[in-house]
């Protein structure tokens, strides 16, 4: 009933639960599980949860783990390691969920929106697919199209909704309601153009879930013949907008998928709480799970194996994603114009307003910066360090004096530094002279540090090759032990800051057709003062 999906990231670790429970839990109607009286009900069913704590209680071990060093890498969850549900499985977990367990439809049907809406960044972007029709059903599946509608309209999506069949319950007459507010569309049957694959990019199917019986009726019957249509559309190589289906494609049967191989063919499938059976049939590029609100208990219970949620995410892939033809990676970027009447005169004023920006963005450490360097030998290289100051005199970060760059910049004591907020879609670089800053400057700044930090430091010997880690780890705690006390920690005499003084800035911000903007600052005199030339660079 619920769908959704997640984000690849970087630590993959999964969980096989090995104890089984033999109770077994009656099947309600799918219907009567969204009507207000089953929930109130359930409230003060306190006798349920307590037959129910036998199983709150799991034992788990470690069945694997894997590192990865990108988001991405976590695509590669094995398909065939995920458990699928059978319908009767299926129903019985969202019993469980909204019975002794404490959710509501509500709460399920917003975590299960979220995650549809998610996964649908995660592959098609709002600056290539803007224009979502989202075709919502009568029963809970339609619910988390109308809740997935109203996240991809504020992730910079246009999307517009099919409801043909309202149901007056006050949780879905409060969904089309946020809807409206935010000048959602909401087109009928016979406003859709009889050609719908030229008005949208994205086709979200919300119409039918698991729990669903028998053929569809009108008009759902005509809108799944649509997008079956536009499945062979595609097979013959014509242009056609994506597909996406919520938990399972609408017509496909729960658990032996579309019958004689004749039904929607999504290109993306967002499954929520765990895979249905009908998920091994899926043959598209993208496999995502979502709703992110399973309890060991019943991961324990029906035995799941499950793709872990890295971080906040709230989806996550199943499976390898597609082959991909780096050639053809591309970014439509879109952006406000960034025009000479529009900046500050001085540099330094325009990289604190930017880098101010990128503070109430709350981007991921705004102050990270690739330092680039050059030794006497001219070979150059490239790293990321921490910007930790600036004013009027410069860029200041901290380092071991005596590591790559360190020798390097004793050598050739010029540099860049390059920022990169990818979410504003803007760079800044930054050349100039590098000088290290006073031994007062350094001294203060190290004790400003965590104490764990300042250990840290004397026991790297940064850029030198150690037999191990482990020997990092024994000199460590030999330090933490010795200054245990509390007592000052000397800075080592190799370790401080640089301060590299601009002598030129270029600041970049991404624009459609990579007609990007770029605009660079260059030093000159007029009449005996030094002020900043502005210059337009071709992108």
């Amino acid at each position: 009933m619920f769908k959704g999906r997640r984000r690849s990231m970087t630590l993959t670790c999964f969980y096989h639960f090995t104890h089984s429970n033999s109770t077994s839990l009656t099947h309600h109607n799918y219907n009567s599980l969204i009507t207000p009286t089953f929930s109130s009900t359930l409230h003060n069913h306190k006798p349920l949860f307590h037959l129910f704590q036998g199983i709150l209680r799991p034992t788990i071990r470690s069945f694997s783990t894997t590192f990865t060093s990108s988001c991405k890498a976590m695509a590669n969850f094995d398909s065939d390691s995920v458990t699928y549900l059978k319908q009767q499985e299926a129903a019985e977990i969202d019993e469980t969920l909204m019975g002794p367990l404490g959710f509501s439809v509500d709460q399920l049907m917003e975590l299960a929106g979220l995650s549809v809406a998610t996964s649908i960044y995660e592959v098609y972007k709002p600056g290539e697919y803007s224009r979502v029709l989202v075709v919502c059903g009568p029963g809970n599946n339609g619910g988390d199209g109308l809740v997935a509608a109203r996240h991809l309209h504020h992730f910079g999506y246009k999307p517009f909704v099919c409801y043909p069949k309202r149901t007056p319950k006050p949780l879905y007459a409060g969904l089309v309601t946020q809807l409206e507010a935010l000048s959602i569309p909401f087109l009928s049957v016979e406003d859709l153009p009889s050609d719908i694959s030229k008005d949208f990019h994205i086709l979200l199917d919300a119409m039918f879930g698991f729990s669903f019986h028998g053929s569809p009726r009108p008009p759902f019957d005509d809108l799944i013949q649509r997008l079956v249509s536009l499945s062979s559309h595609n097979q013959s190589g014509q242009k056609r907008p994506v597909i996406v289906s919520v938990d399972i494609p609408s017509g496909w049967h729960v658990e032996e998928g579309a019958v004689n191989d004749i039904g929607i063919k999504p290109d993306m499938l967002i499954s929520l709480t765990a895979p249905k059976l009908c998920a091994k049939k899926f043959g598209g590029p993208h496999h995502f799970l979502g709703g992110r609100f399973v309890p060991p208990a019943i991961a324990e219970k029906y035995k799941l194996i499950l793709p872990p949620y890295p971080g906040t995410s709230t989806c996550v892939r199943i499976g390898k994603p597609p082959q991909i033809d780096i050639s053809a990676l591309r970014e439509n970027y879109i952006s406000p114009e960034f025009l000479e009447d529009q900046v500050e005169a001085n540099p330094f004023n325009q990289f604190r307003k930017w880098f101010d920006d990128a503070l109430a963005a709350s981007l991921k450490e705004p102050n990270a910066m690739a330092l680039s360097t050059a030794g006497k030998d001219g070979k150059p290289s490239s790293r990321i360090v921490l910007l930790k100051g600036f004013d009027k005199d410069g860029f200041v970060w901290f380092t071991n004096y005596e590591s790559q760059k360190g020798r390097a910049l004793s050598e050739n004591p010029h540099a860049s530094i390059l920022f990169y907020w990818d979410g504003l879609i803007r760079q800044v670089r930054v050349e100039g002279y590098v000088q290290k800053i006073s031994e007062e400057e350094s001294e203060q700044y190290f004790h400003s540090r965590p104490r764990g930090s300042q250990i840290g430091a004397i026991v790297s010997k940064q850029s030198s090759v150690v037999p191990g880690r482990h020997v990092l780890h024994e000199q460590y705690k030999e330090l933490e032990q010795k200054y245990a006390d509390g007592s000052l920690i000397p800075k080592p005499k190799n370790w401080g800051g640089f301060r590299l003084t601009p002598h030129l800035f270029e600041f970049w911000q991404g624009q459609q057709s990579r007609l990007h903007d770029r605009l660079r600052y260059v030093p000159h005199e007029i009449d005996g003062q030094k002020l900043w030339k502005i210059e337009r660079l071709a992108p």
